[in-house]
C-alpha cells in the first residue's frame, strides 16, 4: 500500500540483511522496509525499544498471534524479534534514530515503574515470572524499574502510602490480586490521595487468582500471560476503574475486586486449609459445601441500576452506625468515600435466609471463574450476584457453568447491578451459635462467631456494613 509524500514522516536508504532498501516512518506510525518482500511494523503496538549499535540500530519488537500465523506459524505465544538496519551515514542515523524516539515518545508510554513482586503468593512463582518475562520485555522497552518484593502482608500498602510518587509513571503488582488492593488502600490513605490514586497500576497474573489481569486481558481476546500483561503496560494505555468502599462506623476497607458473604466466601477462605492440593483445593471444598449446604440469615439493602427496580421490597436508608463491639485495627484513610447523600436515593431490601451474596467489580474472579459477565471497570455499578436456596444437584451443574458466566442463568440465581449496597449478617440457620465470613478481595475482612479461625483479629467485626461506589476512581493500564 502506497503512502503520499505528507504522511512520511522520515524517507532514508538502510541495508538490511546485505541488501539496500528504502525505509519509511509514517505520520500513522507504520515502518516499512523491503527484506525478502514488503515488511511493516506498527510502531506503538509492535515496536518495544530501539538501541544503537556502532553505525546500526536495532529495533526491539513483539510479534502477536496473527503477525506469527502470517508467518506460516500456528502459536499464541508472543514473540521477541529484533530488526537490524544500517543508515548509509552517521548523520542519516542520528536522524532516524531521533524521528523513532519523538514517534514513540508521543505514545505517552511509561519510562519509570515501581514494581512489586509477590513471591509468597499462588505457587510462589512470582519471581521467576519477573525475571523470565517482566525484565527482559521492560529492558527492552528502555523502561527502568524499581524492584520492591514484600516482606509481609500489608508491605505493599506501606510502601505505597510512604512513596515518593513523583519518581515514577506507575505502579505494576506482579502477584494476584491482593498486592493491587493494597498498592490502592494505600495510595488512598496517603494526605495527597486526590492526586496519588491517579498514578497508573499494572497487573501482571502471578498469584492464586488473578481476576484483574483476566478482566483486563479477556476484554481484548487475549489470554491470561504474563507477556501479554506487560506488553498493555509498556504500551501505557489506561482505563479507569471504579473503587467500592466498605464502610462501619468510622473504619473504611477500599474494594476493587469482590465482595463476598456465605458460599462463596466459605470456599475461598475454609480451603485454605487444602492448600496442599493447589488449584484442586476449590473444587474439592466447594463439593464439601454444596453436599454440607449452609444457609445464613441476615438481610441485605441496595439502590439498584435503572432496569434493576423490581427487585426487593422498598425502604427508607439507615445509615450504618459504629459497632457496639470493639472494632481492632482501626484505620483512618485519605479518602473518605464518595461524597453522596444516600438519603437521595430509592432503597430496596431482601431477607433471608442466602446460599451466597456475592458482589463483583469486574467480570472475572479468577482465570476459571467469570463471576459476573455484565460487569464494567467503570460504569460506577457493582453486579449482585444473589441465591437464597438450590437444591444441591442444580448447584453442582451451577458451579462448573462458573467457568463462562453460565451459572447467572439459573433460575435459582438473582443477578443485578447496585449502585449501593448494605450488608447484615447472621448466624448459619442450622447452627445460631456460629456466623459466616465476609471476604473482600481475597482476604477476610471479619469473621462470625464459631467460624473458621475466628479467633483472628479482622479490620472490621460481623454486623452491619456498608458498600457505596466511586466510579473511575483509579486508573489501570490497560490492553485497550
Amino acid at each position: 500500500m502506497e503512502e503520499s509524500d505528507t504522511s512520511i514522516i522520515i524517507s532514508d536508504q538502510v541495508t538490511v540483511n546485505k541488501t539496500t532498501t528504502p525505509l519509511t516512518l509514517t505520520a500513522d506510525g507504520k515502518l516499512r522496509w523491503t527484506d525478502r518482500g514488503q515488511r511493516c511494523l506498527t510502531v506503538e503496538k509492535q515496536v518495544l525499544g530501539f538501541v544503537i549499535e556502532g553505525t546500526k540500530i536495532r529495533i526491539k519488537a513483539i510479534l502477536d498471534k496473527e503477525d506469527v500465523i502470517s508467518c506460516g506459524g500456528t502459536t499464541d505465544t508472543l514473540i521477541r524479534n529484533d530488526f537490524v538496519f544500517q543508515p548509509q551515514n552517521e548523520e542519516s542515523q542520528r536522524v532516524l534514530c531521533h524521528h523513532l524516539r519523538d514517534y514513540l515518545d508521543s505514545l505517552a508510554r511509561p519510562k519509570r515503574l515501581l514494581i512489586f513482586v509477590n513471591p509468597f503468593g499462588g505457587k510462589k512463582s512470582a519471581s521467576k515470572i519477573f525475571v523470565d518475562d517482566v525484565k527482559p520485555l521492560l529492558e527492552d522497552a528502555d523502561v527502568q524499574i524499581t524492584v520492591q518484593e514484600t516482606k509481609h502482608q500489608l508491605h505493599a500498602k506501606e510502601v505505597t502510602r510512604g512513596l515518593d510518587l513523583s519518581k515514577y509513571d506507575g505502579i505494576v503488582c506482579v502477584s494476584g490480586d491482593g498486592v493491587l488492593v493494597e498498592v490502592v488502600n494505600g495510595l488512598l490513605a496517603r494526605e495527597d490521595w486526590r492526586d496519588a490514586i491517579k498514578m497508573p497500576l499494572g497487573m501482571v497474573p502471578a498469584g492464586t487468582s488473578n481476576g484483574m489481569a483476566k478482566s483486563l486481558l479477556d476484554s481484548v481476546g487475549e489470554p491470561c500471560k504474563a507477556s501479554n500483561a506487560v506488553l498493555s503496560i509498556i504500551r501505557g494505555h489506561r482505563r479507569s476503574l471504579d473503587v467500592a468502599t466498605v464502610l462501619q462506623g468510622e473504619t473504611k476497607f477500599f474494594s476493587v475486586l469482590m465482595f463476598s458473604w456465605g458460599m462463596i466466601a466459605d470456599i475461598d477462605i475454609e480451603s485454605e486449609k487444602y492448600r496442599w492440593m493447589g488449584s484442586a483445593r476449590m473444587d474439592f471444598y466447594a463439593l464439601q459445601r454444596i453436599i454440607h449446604l449452609r444457609h445464613y440469615n441476615g438481610c441485605i439493602a441496595f439502590v439498584p441500576a435503572p432496569g434493576y427496580e423490581s427487585y426487593g421490597e422498598p425502604i427508607t436508608y439507615s445509615s450504618v452506625s459504629p459497632s457496639n463491639s470493639e472494632q481492632p485495627l482501626k484505620i483512618q484513610h485519605g479518602y473518605p468515600g464518595p461524597d453522596v447523600d444516600l438519603n437521595n436515593f430509592d432503597w430496596r431490601m431482601i431477607s433471608g435466609p442466602f446460599v451466597s451474596v456475592w458482589l463483583h467489580n469486574v467480570p472475572w474472579g479468577g482465570e476459571d471463574v467469570m463471576a459476573a459477565p455484565h460487569a464494567k471497570f467503570s460504569d460506577g455499578y457493582l453486579d449482585l450476584i444473589l441465591m437464597q436456596d438450590c437444591p444441591k444437584l442444580s448447584l453442582l451443574a451451577m458451579m462448573t457453568g462458573l467457568k463462562n458466566g453460565d451459572h447467572i442463568k439459573s433460575p435459582y440465581v438473582i443477578y443485578l447491578k447496585v449502585k449501593a449496597f448494605i450488608l447484615e449478617p447472621g448466624p448459619r440457620v442450622d447452627d445460631p451459635a456460629k456466623g459466616g465470613i465476609i471476604d473482600v478481595d481475597g482476604e477476610v475482612l471479619c469473621r462470625g462467631n464459631g467460624s473458621y479461625k475466628c479467633d483472628q483479629k479482622t479490620l472490621m467485626n460481623y454486623d452491619k456494613l456498608q458498600l457505596t461506589i466511586d466510579q473511575g476512581l483509579a486508573t489501570l493500564f490497560s490492553p485497550l
